[in-house]
């Protein structure tokens, strides 16, 4: 099981991806647009870096939604591969079989 406070961290950082998304892709817009004169572009530039630093999506860390282990974490199924054994082992995922012998 992770720590508590680094997946509470991790949900902090969600909620504020989600909330700065549209302004952050905003500013990106002007940013990048070449026939924009160069003092607009710079003031966007130093309104992107006056956003939170948690409020980008390369922050995000994919977790373990049953235990918020952070390592070895299938995407499909949002598990780690440990849940992954042992809800395979008692059936839990359809169409997957543990193999043993």
């Amino acid at each position: 099981m992770a720590k508590k406070s680094m997946v509470e961290r991790e949900k902090k950082r969600e909620k504020l991806v989600a909330k700065f998304a549209a302004k952050r892709a905003a500013l990106k817009v002007v940013i990048k647009d070449q026939t924009k004169p160069m003092e607009e572009r710079f003031r966007a530039t130093l309104k992107l870096a006056g956003l939170p630093r948690n409020g980008a999506k390369v922050r995000l860390h994919n977790r373990c939604q049953l235990t918020g282990r952070p390592h070895a974490y299938y995407r499909k199924l949002k598990v780690s591969r440990i849940m992954l054994r042992e809800l395979g082992s008692q059936g839990q995922i359809p169409g997957l079989v543990k193999s043993s012998w």
